[in-house]
């Protein structure tokens, strides 16, 4: 056990407390603790959008993920979730900063009414269970593997869910922005620093290049057969459009301090952070031209550990100390946004529902105390999927707001004959669909994706809902014949 390095990763973590106790003086009302009062400026608006996509799935999936399969396994995550942010900067951010709500459920309230407003809102509350507790899971491995195995996944996972959010329930979210500026400049510098000294050890850039086009790990597109093409289209979309209608993208659009600064700084994140994914992925291709057969075992037996052994076994104290303060500064800056985004939605979208009088120091009190409540069910979820890959608890998260969710936000924004009759069609015939697709229900799944059929029915539903009792209408409405 290297007690140095477990000491500047123990100070490191009381900093982030420390900063997160500081923001909590700043918060007045719900709209600090949960947009940082519209205040941000366009380098923190990118350093927290960029810092809530770059998780664990980042520095310790995707790696992994390409080694395996190649860039054509990664489509969904970087790429599909880069492209993301980018879409949103391109079409969403300025129209929904414009309308100045609190929550993204705000707007399905707004545009259709309550019953889709609650709805849509538990679904993007339930995405989030996937994607937190992937967090939740490699706090609990990095803790486990610093303290060689003296402290448990499970006990690591108690003690990362504790250092979270208790900065979280103090600072909000401008807690989350602070800590994510300087976590990123801790994760760019460290992780840059990493990969040179990773090709250094693999003999340069050059054997790391040559590996990976030896292994194929170039290709991108898939073999041209209609389910390959379609099971490709469907991860890509998954969270590219899934991850859309989601509060903690929504968090990043309204703390901005202007709708082009919400615009630039959500463009910006996700060039970003489609660019520097490949960091990570470089160490990791490096690890395997020094480590041989024992990356590659580790990448299919246990991936989640390979980066981490690779820097503990081949690299010094120094670099150990960078590459820790990196991952903590990934997966800390993530799980403190999903912490705060369902919590943040469940009491204004649904709690204030059943309790429309709320003032707004009940509403902040009922944030925290959500908060808290919504790590501890994470927690519990963690521990129980304790085994299933992160990268796959991520990538299945976004599912359900992609077939429920995203095409009411597109058509409620963008097409004025939409209709709450529409938008509930779309909702129901979305999840009705993917739902059939389940493994446990039908075979359909193994030869089409069940997501990107959702995805169709919800789109068919929201047309044929919104325009067939307006057809119907002017069916049934008597012919008058004017005279002259």
């Amino acid at each position: 056990m290297n007690t140095i390095l477990i000491t500047f990763v123990v100070l490191y973590l009381v900093g982030t407390l420390a900063l997160g106790a500081w923001a909590g003086t700043r918060i007045k009302t719900t709209t600090d603790f949960a947009i940082a009062g519209r205040s941000l400026p366009l380098v923190m608006v990118v350093t927290t959008t960029f810092a809530t996509w770059f998780g664990a799935e980042t520095v310790m999936g995707i790696p992994a993920r390409f080694v395996q399969s190649g860039l054509g396994g990664i489509v969904e995550d970087p790429f599909g979730a880069g492209l993301c942010l980018v879409l949103v900067g391109a079409f969403f951010a300025a129209r929904l900063y414009r309308l100045n709500l609190l929550t993204i459920g705000d707007f399905y309230r707004q545009r259709f009414g309550k019953g889709v407003e609650v709805f849509c809102s538990s679904a993007i509350i339930l995405s989030y269970l996937g994607w937190v507790a992937a967090q939740i899971t490699a706090l609990g491995l990095v803790f486990s593997v610093l303290t060689n195995g003296a402290m448990s996944e499970t006990a690591g996972m108690v003690v990362g869910t504790l250092a979270v959010l208790i900065y979280v329930v103090i600072g909000g979210f401008l807690a989350i922005a602070w800590t994510d500026f300087i976590q990123m400049i801790v994760l760019v510098v460290g992780l840059s620093v990493i990969a040179v000294f990773a090709a250094d050890l693999a003999g340069g850039t050059g054997p790391v290049l040559a590996m990976a086009q030896s292994k194929d790990l170039f290709a991108f597109l898939p073999p041209p057969t209609f389910t390959d093409i379609a099971m490709f289209v469907g991860a890509a979309l998954t969270m590219m459009l899934g991850s859309i209608p989601q509060q903690d993208v929504y968090q990043r659009v309204m703390s901005a301090r202007s709708a082009e600064v919400a615009r630039q700084g959500a463009m910006i994140g996700g060039f970003s952070y489609i660019l520097f994914a490949f960091v990570p992925m470089f160490i990791v291709a490096s690890a395997v031209v020094v480590m041989g057969d024992e990356a590659m075992a580790l990448a299919e037996n246990d991936y989640q550990r390979l980066l981490p052994t690779f820097v503990l076994t081949k690299m010094p104290l120094i670099m150990q100390i960078l590459f820790f303060g990196a991952l903590l500064s990934a997966i800390k800056s993530t799980s403190s946004a999903t912490l705060l985004a369902p919590s943040t939605s469940f009491v204004e979208n649904i709690l204030k529902n059943l309790r429309p009088h709320m003032s707004d120091r009940q509403q902040l009190l009922a944030m925290r105390v959500t908060i808290v409540v919504f790590a501890a069910l994470v927690l519990l979820y963690a521990i129980a999927m304790k085994g299933t890959p992160i990268y796959d608890l991520v990538s299945s998260a976004y599912q359900v707001t992609l077939v429920g969710a995203f095409v009411p936000l597109v058509f409620g924004l963008y097409w004025k004959r939409a209709t709450t009759q529409g938008a509930v069609l779309s909702i129901g015939a979305g999840v009705f669909t993917w739902l059939v697709f389940f493994p446990q229900i039908s075979d359909f799944g193994e030869a089409f994706p069940g997501q990107l059929a959702g995805l169709i029915a919800a789109l068919v539903g929201m047309v044929a809902g919104s325009l067939g009792p307006q057809v119907m209408r002017n069916r049934h409405e008597p012919h008058t014949h004017h005279i002259a």
